[in-house]
């Protein structure tokens, strides 16, 4: 894994970290709660401190392994194009396929998929553009 620039992949986790505060509990805080079934009180239950310290650890690996897998000589456009398609065409598909076996509403498939998919072109820019 020497290809692998690891202040990218950081930066690229923290850039997806902050875009999923800004995604969850700005943008569509109340739609996805709705669609998720999720209340008030279990947002405000449990230790947020351990609940973000776990999504940073996920959103690292995520970077880590896309990083992996664009390999040394990806370019920005590469990057976003990889990063466009593995969000929509990888997690959001594979979130919407589990949510239709699990009658999940198409609003919530939409929330979290059109999150993954900003989130990993996102991840492919940083990781495309700071080689």
């Amino acid at each position: 894994m020497p290809h692998v620039n690891w202040l990218a992949v950081l930066a690229a986790a923290a850039a997806s970290f902050v875009l999923g505060g800004a995604w969850y509990s700005g943008l569509f805080a109340k739609p996805w709660q709705a669609a998720a079934g999720v209340s008030d009180e279990q947002m405000k239950s449990g230790s947020r401190p351990v609940m973000f310290a776990i999504a940073f650890i996920l959103a690292l690996v995520q970077s880590a392994v896309f990083a992996m897998f664009l390999g040394p000589d990806v370019t920005l456009m590469f990057g976003v194009g990889a990063g466009f398609a593995a969000g929509l065409g990888w997690v959001a598909t594979g979130l919407a396929l589990t949510y239709v076996f699990e009658r999940r509403p198409l609003s919530l498939a939409l929330i979290n998929g059109g999150y993954a998919t900003l989130q990993f072109t996102i991840i492919g820019a940083i990781l495309g553009a700071w080689r």
